[in-house]
C-alpha cells in the first residue's frame, strides 16, 4: 500500500515518509501521526501531533501548498498543531477536550513526547518545555459527516465515528482507497477515557462506518502501521462480547485509571486469539 515510495525527510521532532504520490505520513516523537494530502490547488493535514517542535514549519519545507487543518480528536497526541496555525476543523463535541487542562497543557504534550523512548524510539534530541508550543485561543471550523476536503483533483471525505471520543472522525481518501482513521479504530481502541461514549453507542458507530467499507480497504491511523478495514467487524463483534458479558474482561488500566480489556494480550497490545481489534472499556460505560 505504498506505491513503492521510501522517501524520507527527518529533522530532530519529526520524521516525514511517502506512502503515496501526493500523501506524506508525519510522525512525532511519541510516534503519533499524521497525514499531508496534497492537491493541485490546496493541502490537507489531519492531525497536528502533540505540538513539540513547529509543524507548521516542518510542513512548510515539504510543501508550498496553502494548508488545511483538521482533527480526528482533540487529545494531547493530535491537536499540537493548532496552536500553530491558529484554526482548523474539528467536530464540535470535542471542543471541551480542546480546551481541557489535560490535552491543552504544554507540560503534559511534553510528557506524551518523552513516551517515545519508553516504547523504544529513538531520542534525537533532549527536550525541554521550551520546545512546547504553548496553548492559545483558536478558531474552530465546525466539522460534520459528510464534508470534503476538496483539495483540486483530490476529495476527502469526513465521517463522523463517536468512540474514542464523542467527536471523532475519520477522513476518507477516495484517490487511493484509504481511511486516515484517527484513533477511532485501532488495535488499541480506548474506550475508558473522559470524552469516550459507551460501548454501546461505539458499535452503533462502528456498524454506521461500516457503511462506507466499499470506499476504502485499509486504516490509516494515528499510532502504528496500516492496517485492515476488517477491525470495523471485529470491533462490532468485541462490543457485542462486552455487552453480553461474554468477552475475557482483562483487568487492566490506563493513566491511572483502571479499565478493562475485551480480549487477553501481549505487552504489544497484539490479541492472543490472532485477531487483532482491542477495547478498553470502563464498567460504568457499557450501555447507554
Amino acid at each position: 500500500m505504498t506505491d513503492g515510495l521510501n522517501t524520507t525527510i527527518q529533522n530532530k521532532f519529526f520524521t516525514a515518509s511517502k506512502i503515496f504520490d501526493n500523501v506524506t505520513l508525519i510522525a512525532g516523537l511519541g510516534g503519533e501521526q499524521s497525514y499531508l494530502i496534497e492537491g493541485s490547488d490546496k493541502a490537507l493535514l489531519i492531525d497536528g501531533l502533540c505540538g513539540v517542535g513547529s509543524l507548521k514549519a516542518f510542513v512548510r519545507e515539504l510543501t508550498d501548498l496553502p494548508i488545511t487543518l483538521a482533527l480526528t480528536h482533540a487529545h494531547l497526541d493530535h491537536l499540537g498543531a493548532i496552536y500553530e496555525y491558529q484554526e482548523g476543523y474539528l467536530h464540535p463535541d470535542d471542543l471541551p477536550l480542546l480546551y481541557s487542562d489535560d490535552h491543552s497543557s504544554a507540560v503534559n504534550r511534553l510528557g506524551f513526547a518523552k513516551t517515545g523512548e519508553k516504547m523504544g524510539l529513538t531520542p534525537r534530541t533532549t527536550l525541554t518545555i521550551n520546545d512546547v508550543v504553548p496553548p492559545c485561543n483558536v478558531k474552530t471550523y465546525p466539522l460534520y459527516e459528510g464534508h470534503q476536503f476538496d483539495l483540486g483533483g483530490t476529495v476527502i471525505e469526513a465521517v463522523h465515528v463517536p468512540g474514542h471520543t464523542k467527536g471523532s472522525m475519520a477522513f476518507i481518501d477516495h484517490q487511493h482507497h484509504v481511511c486516515y482513521s484517527g484513533d477511532c479504530c485501532n488495535i488499541n481502541t480506548l474506550l475508558c477515557l473522559k470524552g469516550s461514549t459507551t460501548i454501546e453507542t461505539y458499535q452503533q458507530s462502528l456498524m454506521h462506518f461500516n457503511t462506507y467499507r466499499h470506499l476504502f480497504d485499509t486504516f490509516y491511523g494515528g499510532h502504528g502501521p496500516q492496517i485492515g478495514a476488517h477491525l470495523i467487524d471485529e470491533g462490532i463483534e468485541l462490543c457485542q462480547e462486552i455487552m453480553d458479558g461474554k468477552d475475557d474482561h482483562i483487568q487492566s488500566s490506563f493513566n491511572g485509571h483502571p479499565c478493562y480489556y475485551g480480549k487477553a494480550k501481549n505487552e504489544r497490545y497484539q490479541r492472543l486469539d490472532g485477531k487483532s481489534m482491542n477495547i478498553a472499556y470502563s464498567l460504568d460505560t457499557i450501555f447507554n
